[in-house]
């Protein structure tokens, strides 16, 4: 079956005409796919699962469709009191009524309308584009914050907890081809790991010592998945809804910021510009608190900074362990793409840790 055929399956009005790869996601692959009629376009986002990553597609659907039901009905239900049109991707299902596509090659597919009229950016703009970003996230959270979280699969056990990635890790490192890709790389950065090992349970400690709760989280809050209002300068959505799961905010707002706040990006080829910006911190956790502090409590507000320093620390050790394992979850152009990656990540902890202090003032604010 074509990419067309398969495109074609989809439930959306008129001729399809075009479709094509689009955007940057390192897991599943990702077309446009534009259907017109004589007085009307429709463009729809065509994706096909990572089975390798997620094994069970048909939860993640099935989380789909149980977030987006909720969110819609409370986002119409605000929508006059609202400074702005909140929006979330809404599945497009198969001319057969199904909401997804198995081709004949196993392949698992799905539609989703397009957040029209908005773009997402691999980097922050400015101060206003993290602040708005951090509304985004704040929103999502405020949205889901009244979904039970065992209404939810959990498609990816184990996803952002750091200690599963740290003995992943060390299965790697121990393996002869991951010894041998480790010991190439120098000595700084197992050394970099050995120093925070200790430190990589403080989330889920907290959680096991009841000071912190099992939420719904987006799972994936990176600046890339934000969507600002090419007409209003706004956020207006949140998009790449395959790992949301039970989870604790922090695993977002943790993420958030690490990919926020380093304004030379995960790809940066130059070390020496990676850094933790403290004042797209300040402007993105605003945004964030505007539409989330009704519900945090003094105990999540107390762990804010660890995960921030955490989840930076996580995504350099899921690369760095990628990379000894012969890169076959993250989507690479080189062979060493990942552990370029990592030390970028590995930077940006180095940089947070040296200004905890002003980090968390800002948090405290």
């Amino acid at each position: 079956m074509s990419l067309r055929e398969i495109a074609a399956r989809f439930d959306v009005p008129g001729r399809l005409v075009h479709v094509a790869p689009t955007g940057r996601g390192n897991v599943n692959d990702t077309y446009l796919a534009v259907f017109r009629t004589p007085f009307s376009e429709s463009r729809a986002i065509l994706q096909r699962i990572n089975g390798r990553v997620f094994p069970r597609p048909a939860w993640i659907m099935e989380n789909l469709r149980a977030l987006t039901s909720h969110a819609h009905r409370r986002l119409e239900r605000e929508a006059s009191r609202e400074d702005r049109v909140w929006q979330l991707p809404r599945l497009i299902p198969c001319k057969s009524g199904r909401d997804w596509l198995v081709d004949a090659r196993g392949g698992f597919w799905r539609a989703l309308t397009l957040i029209a009229s908005a773009t997402s950016y691999e980097r922050v703009k400015d101060a206003a584009h993290a602040f708005e970003a951090g509304t985004v996230v704040g929103q999502f959270h405020r949205l889901v914050a009244d979904l039970s979280p065992a209404r939810m699969r959990d498609t990816l056990p184990g996803f952002h907890q750091t200690p599963e990635y740290l003995a992943r890790y060390d299965g790697a490192r121990r393996a002869r081809a991951g010894a041998r890709r480790l010991r190439a790389a120098g000595p700084r950065l197992p050394a970099f790991v050995e120093a925070r090992r200790e430190f990589a349970a403080v989330l889920e400690r907290a959680r096991e010592r009841g000071e912190l709760s099992l939420r719904l989280i987006h799972g994936d809050p990176k600046v890339s998945n934000i969507m600002i209002d090419d007409l209003t300068g706004k956020g207006t959505a949140i998009v790449d809804l395959d790992t949301v799961k039970p989870g604790l905010t922090h695993y977002d707002f943790g993420d958030a910021l690490r990919s926020l706040c380093n304004p030379a990006g995960e790809e940066a080829r130059d070390l020496s510009a990676v850094r933790f910006d403290v004042g797209l911190c300040a402007a993105f956790t605003k945004g964030f608190m505007s539409r989330a502090r009704s519900f945090l409590t003094p105990s999540d507000r107390r762990y804010l900074y660890d995960s921030i320093r955490l989840i930076a620390f996580e995504l350099g050790l899921r690369f760095l362990e990628d990379y000894l394992a012969g890169n076959r979850y993250f989507k690479v152009q080189d062979d060493l793409q990942n552990l370029r990656r990592a030390r970028v990540q590995f930077k940006l902890c180095e940089s947070i840790e040296r200004q905890e202090q002003a980090i968390r003032r800002v948090l405290a604010a």
